[in-house]
């Protein structure tokens, strides 16, 4: 006999999107007893636009929203209950009637690079390619690295791995929170650190949306809700908002907190596609002043920057 499942949750249907939606359905039974019954959890697959249109670079298709707006669409229509996404995908501005209760504990945020037989972005010979989904990677290897060409590399985690096989590019880059959530970490020829390679606002975060009036589910969730890391990664946004940034802008940042977790530092780079302007700025500040400091961080970026700056194509 088949049970209808108490919680359903949509997931995008890669591998590093299962691993993460799998996670979150493990914490949740560990979590809550009445999860815990055979069948009382489902993982449903849903394709996005962003899994489907391979052949283009995201800048040119729509930007994050590719990532998640199926996954939406199906928890308002009442097909899953809760949706579990990487937060460097998620829009800054949540669809009306989602809410995003629960942002998981970080994983590394670094960057990686993954060179054909083991080499190292700066081993590389003028004029190798790189490939990157990524116009921020992009742009950050093009300023250290002028010489080489950048092109638009597309795919889940292994697809982009076999590309690189095939010979398609001298070296790649990917999320090591990733690799580290698939058991791939050994693939990374470098890993970046974050003063010579800024992640990606909320790189390495996990967030699960639900319906803003769906009780049940924020019950479920809220103990999965990881402070420090859900006040990170809401400064961060913060600043990514008041740029207005998509997937065609090159925006990084990072928020840390200290060891007493009561105050934070920041640091955020605006960067032309070509690699060739870049504008950064730093914050200090206590935890209150978080969401203050993003904002404000973002507004000096918007004055540096001045108009047309994020027109600028590579």
């Amino acid at each position: 006999m088949t049970h209808q499942p108490v919680l359903r949750i949509g997931t995008r249907g890669s591998p590093l999107a299962l691993a993460q939606a799998h996670q979150v359905r493990d914490l949740l039974i560990a979590t809550h007893p009445a999860l815990s019954e055979p069948d009382a959890v489902r993982v449903d697959v849903i394709k996005t636009t962003g899994d489907i249109v391979l052949d283009k670079p995201l800048s040119e298709i729509g930007g994050k929203g590719l990532f998640t707006k199926e996954l939406d669409e199906a928890m308002l229509d009442g097909r899953i209950d809760i949706a579990v996404h990487s937060m460097k995908d998620v829009a800054t501005v949540l669809p009306p009637g989602i809410i995003l209760p629960c942002i998981l504990e970080r994983e590394d945020p670094r960057d990686v690079f993954i060179g054909r037989d083991g080499a190292t972005l700066a081993d590389l010979p003028r004029a190798a390619v790189v490939g990157t989904a990524s116009l921020r990677r992009g742009a950050q290897v093009l300023a250290a690295r002028p010489d080489v060409s950048v092109i638009p590399f597309r795919g889940n985690v292994q697809t982009r791995l076999a590309k690189l096989e095939r010979g398609e590019a001298a070296g790649t880059l990917l999320a090591l929170a990733g690799l580290n959530r698939l058991g791939m970490a050994h693939v990374a020829t470098t890993i970046f650190d974050t003063d010579v390679m800024l992640p990606a606002v909320a790189q390495g975060a996990v967030g699960v949306t639900c319906r803003e009036g769906d009780r049940q589910a924020q019950a479920w969730l809220a103990p999965l809700d990881h402070r420090d890391t859900a006040v990170c990664v809401t400064m961060e946004r913060t600043f990514l908002a008041r740029l207005d940034g998509s997937c065609r802008t090159p925006i990084a940042g990072l928020a840390r907190l200290d060891s007493s977790g009561m105050r934070m530092s920041f640091r955020g780079m605006i960067i032309r596609p070509d690699g060739k302007v870049v504008h950064e700025t730093t914050r200090e500040g206590p935890v209150a002043d978080g969401i203050a400091m993003g904002d404000d961080a973002g507004v000096e970026l918007l004055a540096k920057a001045g108009q047309g700056f994020f027109q600028v194509r590579a």
